[in-house]
């Protein structure tokens, strides 16, 4: 394991474009902890961010892993373009040459996947847990670790939505068109909504409610839903909503839990057939 990571690293050191997202990426997370220090205008009462009590424990962990989940799309671009220079420079070929074989290559993209999706987990928590040392006032130790499940989720969502990438990657061999695809299969899926929606509407079938979980992109989505409904914004400022209006389920799904690591096992073993396929 260590072998192949230390190829895949080296891959990932002399690659300027994918240090150069990896960094923004690092900033921008780091950056999230001084955010509290934002002020606001409210009635024309100046607050800070962390005056609304949005970094609470154990709300930061909701709130945190959703926002910051939205950046896995630069970290998309590292993978893809890794990726394509294994085509553009030849080094998958070179490899070969050098006596790994095509499941040794491909395991080694995933082992660099998993790695750098656990130091991503790993920093995101640590973020969650200064900011909600900084700004919340709850310090019991059962209400600061409750909820941390979506740390586990955040995971688990970049983990199968890397997977995507690299699978991405190796069919069409250009990180432009990997990502273009990625995006079409997006458009691809609000399609199949609108249309089992429709199916729904007029023969009272359940379908649209089985698609949510199973359809890969939607899944890896409702891992960690939008914690915003938790608070509404209204006339006279930031309130809370009343008890009676929670309605939505807001925890990790164990269904969405389960097709993610499906769906990133899917993606790693047809990447492999591909490549087991393929004449480099």
């Amino acid at each position: 394991m260590k072998r192949l990571l230390d190829i895949e690293f080296h891959k990932f050191k002399y690659s300027t474009s994918s240090k150069v997202l990896t960094i923004i990426y690092l900033i921008i997370v780091v950056a999230a902890m001084f955010i509290g220090l934002y002020e606001i205008n409210i009635d024309g009462k100046a607050m800070k961010l962390a005056d609304l009590n949005i970094f609470d424990f154990p709300f930061i962990w909701h709130l945190s892993t959703y926002l910051l989940s939205f950046l896995k799309f630069l970290i998309a671009i590292v993978i893809v373009s890794l990726m394509a220079n294994e085509y553009s420079n030849r080094t998958l070929k070179q490899n070969l040459i050098d006596g790994l074989s095509k499941k040794e290559l491909i395991i080694s993209k995933f082992y660099f996947i998993l790695f750098f999706t656990l130091i991503l987990t790993v920093l995101v928590f640590l973020v969650c847990l200064i900011l909600g040392l900084l700004y919340s006032d709850i310090n019991e130790f059962n209400l600061i670790f409750r909820d941390v499940e979506y740390i586990g989720a955040f995971f688990v969502s970049h983990l199968a939505f890397f997977c995507m990438c690299l699978f991405a990657g190796v069919l069409v061999k250009r990180s432009a068109f990997a990502l273009g695809l990625i995006g079409i299969w997006g458009i691809f899926e609000l399609i199949i909504f609108g249309l089992s929606s429709y199916l729904d509407f007029k023969f009272g079938w359940s379908s649209w409610d089985f698609l949510r979980d199973v359809l890969p992109l939607n899944t890896v989505s409702n891992l960690i839903v939008e914690p915003f409904s938790k608070v509404s914004l209204v006339k006279t400022g930031l309130e809370t909503l009343s008890q009676s209006e929670f309605e939505k389920e807001y925890g990790v799904r164990w269904i969405n839990v389960i097709m993610s690591s499906i769906w990133s096992a899917l993606f790693v073993y047809w990447s492999y057939a591909i490549l087991k396929k393929r004449d480099l």
